[in-house]
């Protein structure tokens, strides 16, 4: 058996008072080298293969020195009571921990650690090189090391090459980043210390001492060809772009493309783009967008085509791009559907359509700078939910797109339930202007909203400073109707200023459900009780506002907020919510409210006391703090919105 470099002498002091720098860490590693890569060797995961175990152990002990100065690991560098060299103590824990991240699977959760990935040097081109193979009883030791777990065989190398005591070895695992280091021991403990540990450092397991062998030389040859074919495809590419002319045409405020995709390009090209007939929605059984025909005076403008579908796979850095929440922002994957393309005022507009989201591009008549995109996700969208699109907005206006089967539109002030409507003209499925609440700043006392009518009946539609408008319901959650009758109406006047708290938040419909009335105990009247829950395009932050009402007040109060909860929707249609009141008379009461399911209300806290029903009434001190619970007809727990 050949003679093995063997762990530094210990030097003498605290390591708890040192550091190490990049010298000393360097000077460790020159002079240890072999073993540290005989330890990365013997640590990595067999399943690599031997010729890449190699490379691999030689690439992680090469990248183990610090960047500057770095604290001294307090585990010695031999079994010996003392303490060892911190320089090799050093570059000996970097390794054992690299090792252990390259055996760690990778996953699409996270960013792959540098580890993990096949090392960019030592490279060996032409040649396959692995250690020496050994006899019977080093193919048993591999075969052992083989069924340990990472950290097991850290653990095995550190006892058994190292000599470290198993104190030590705790340690040593620990700073390394292992979690289970008990479990870690326990496993070592099958492979017995003896004969394995003499064997751990024979010529089979040492990465220095190498054969070399050739490659698979046929498979060479073939990507050899291959290689050359590509290069020779990438020159006449190369060459074609470079030609004089614009193809397509400018890419306007597009970044630059650095890059050419076959596939991206495709995506780009506005020969592909998918056109859809007028008559097709008028056969199909669908009413999404993927019926919606081209339209506008500009669908043939290749050059305009060509900027609009350039920014989106590459926004310049002058374009002002805004997307819903979580709404991918990214290119085509292949060519989109042009819904629309023309004139809007003093812009050139194109709306795209990906089967997933909406894009949104505009610029002015003069040129290409001020140039935006807007994003909207309209996923699973149909019937009422794909009737409209933002078209234009400018002084406060907003112009819609709608569907081809819509008949009629109009704008009704939300907030006033008996004013009517106003009839609005359609051009080619164009809206006339309409006030939009979405960029009001001022308080809120009016809220326009679009009614279009079709075949199937009459829809609300709330513009929420989005691409598409959200759809307005009205009803139970489980059975939720469009809120153009007269009760959906009054039911929703008091609260239409709520909306504004569901702008910008990729919203996709919005309900609103009176689920309770209660007489006031100073016996002015009777309050109502409106849940309104806003549902978003991404399935998630769904929005629930409890609201109270009182007579003769213009708006209501939101009472209760919360967000991601169940509750007042189609999984869990039951509410409870409560608010402190101040009588004409001066006096304070707790009010309390559940939809009519609720059998029994209770209050704890600031202000105890319960009640059979759903509704509970109780005097209350001013700013009082009280919680609810409440029980429905099937036993199950209600829990107060807060």
């Amino acid at each position: 058996m050949q003679s093995q470099d063997v762990a530094p002498r210990p030097a003498a002091g605290s390591t708890a008072d040192r550091s190490v720098d990049v010298e000393q860490a360097e000077a460790a590693l020159v002079e240890h080298y072999p073993r540290l890569v005989r330890l990365a060797y013997l640590v990595l995961p067999p399943g690599l293969g031997r010729g890449r175990r190699v490379l691999t152990a030689h690439a992680l002990v090469q990248r183990a020195l610090p960047r500057g100065r770095a604290g001294a690991p307090v585990i010695p560098a031999q079994s010996a009571g003392r303490d060892g060299d911190p320089g090799y103590a050093y570059v000996r824990l970097q390794v054992v921990r690299t090792a252990l991240e390259a055996g760690t699977p990778l996953t699409l959760r996270s960013w792959p650690r540098r580890a993990q990935l096949p090392p960019l040097f030592p490279q060996v081109w032409g040649l396959r090189l692995f250690p020496r193979p050994g006899g019977a009883d080093e193919l048993a030791l591999d075969q052992r090391l083989a069924a340990l777990s990472g950290p097991a065989r850290a653990a095995y190398v550190l006892r058994g090459l190292e000599r470290l005591p198993d104190g030590d070895v705790r340690e040593a695992l620990a700073e390394a980043g292992v979690e289970k280091v008990e479990a870690a021991l326990r496993e070592a403990a099958g492979v017995p210390a003896a004969p394995y540990a003499l064997l751990a450092e024979s010529g089979e397991f040492d990465p220095c001492a190498l054969q070399a062998r050739p490659t698979d030389l046929m498979r060479r040859r073939r990507h050899t060809r291959a290689a050359l074919a590509a290069a020779a495809a990438l020159a006449v590419c190369g060459a074609l772009v470079a030609l004089p002319g614009d193809g397509w045409g400018p890419d306007g405020a597009a970044a630059p493309a650095y890059a050419q995709n076959p596939a991206a390009e495709a995506a780009l090209d506005p020969g592909r783009l998918v056109r859809i007939s007028p008559a097709v929605w008028k056969t199909s059984a669908r009413t999404d967008f993927s019926v919606w025909p081209a339209r506008g005076a500009l669908t043939r403008d290749t050059s305009l085509l060509r900027r609009a579908l350039a920014v989106w796979a590459r926004p310049g850095e002058t374009v002002q791009v805004s997307a819903t929440p979580e709404t991918p922002a990214g290119g085509p994957a292949g060519p989109p559907q042009l819904l629309y393309a023309g004139e809007v005022a003093n812009a050139r507009v194109v709306i795209l359509y990906d089967g997933l989201r909406i894009a949104r591009y505009a610029e002015p008549k003069d040129g290409t700078a001020g140039a935006a995109l807007d994003f909207a996700r309209v996923d699973g969208a149909t019937g009422a939910e794909a009737a409209a699109l933002v078209l234009d907005r400018a002084d406060g206006n907003v112009r819609y797109l709608t569907a081809p089967w819509v008949t009629g539109a109009a704008e009704r002030d939300l907030s006033k339930p008996g004013a009517g409507a106003m009839r609005l003209t359609l051009t080619d499925g164009i809206t006339s202007p309409l006030a939009s609440p979405a960029a009001r700043t001022a308080a809120c006392t009016t809220w326009n909203v679009l009614e279009l009518t079709d075949a199937s009946g009459g829809h609300l539609l709330s513009d929420l400073g989005e691409l598409v408008p959200a759809r307005l319901t009205s009803g139970r959650p489980t059975a939720p109707r469009d809120a153009t009758g007269a009760q959906a109406l009054r039911t929703w006047a008091p609260f239409a200023c709520s909306l504004a708290d569901a702008r910008a938040q990729g919203v996709r419909t919005v309900n609103a459900w009176a689920y309770a009335r209660q007489p006031l105990p100073d016996g002015s009247g009777s309050a109502s009780w409106v849940c309104t829950r806003a549902e978003t395009w991404r399935g998630d932050g769904n929005r629930v506002l409890a609201q109270f009402h009182t007579p003769g007040g213009l708006f209501g109060a939101a009472v209760a907020k919360a967000g991601d909860v169940p509750a007042c929707g189609p999984r869990d249609p039951h509410v409870l919510a409560g608010v402190l009141w101040k009588s004409k008379g001066g006096h304070w009461y707790l009010l309390a409210a559940g939809d009519k399911d609720t059998t029994r209300v209770r209050a704890t806290g600031g202000v105890r006391g319960s009640g059979q029903g759903n509704l509970l009434t109780l005097a209350a001190q001013q700013g009082a703090r009280a919680g609810l619970e409440g029980e429905s007809v099937d036993g199950r727990t209600i829990s107060g919105l807060h």
